[in-house]
């Protein structure tokens, strides 16, 4: 499976969709999230942050840059790429530690960055739909392929998956 399409009528359903994504995890994985604004990424990553353990406040690191993480197999780290004009700004932040396998990475606006992150392992992008959204997660590495198959299995309780 190298593509899963899943609709989400509200908010809860984005939650159902983190939930289930942490439940495929098994490690460090690249996540690049796309769409307009107010489609829903920093939503879905909230949510699967804290399906993921985290505790707190998850703020959005839309001024900061990036923010981060500890989990119970490694570090988080949400970065939120939108105010980025150039990927040559990324070099001050030390992405040297985005590469580490056991890392969970998850890059909203991941375009503002290209040649400046890491090889993505699964793209998540988000859509208006009607009164809600629609979710398209693509594998981009074996990596991916694997939690893809492993949500694809436990997407039968997700709204719409197909």
């Amino acid at each position: 499976m190298n593509t899963l399409e899943i609709e989400l009528p509200d908010p809860a359903a984005t939650t159902a969709l983190a939930e289930a994504l942490a439940r495929a995890l098994d490690g460090g994985l690249v996540v690049l999230l796309s769409g307009e604004l107010g489609a829903g990424k920093t939503h879905l990553v909230r949510a699967l942050l804290t399906a993921l353990g985290v505790g707190g406040r998850i703020k959005s690191p839309t001024y900061s840059l990036v923010e981060s993480y500890a989990l119970p197999t490694g570090t988080a780290w949400h970065l939120d790429l939108y105010r980025i004009a150039d990927p040559g700004e990324l070099a001050w932040l030390g992405l040297d530690a985005l590469s580490e396998p056991a890392a969970l990475v998850l890059v909203e606006w991941p375009e503002h960055g290209e040649g400046a992150l890491p090889p993505p392992d699964l793209r998540v992008r988000l859509v208006h739909a009607g009164g809600g959204r629609r979710a398209s997660l693509q594998a981009a590495s074996p990596r991916g392929a694997r939690v893809l198959a492993r949500l694809g299995e436990c997407a039968g309780g997700l709204a719409g998956a197909g």
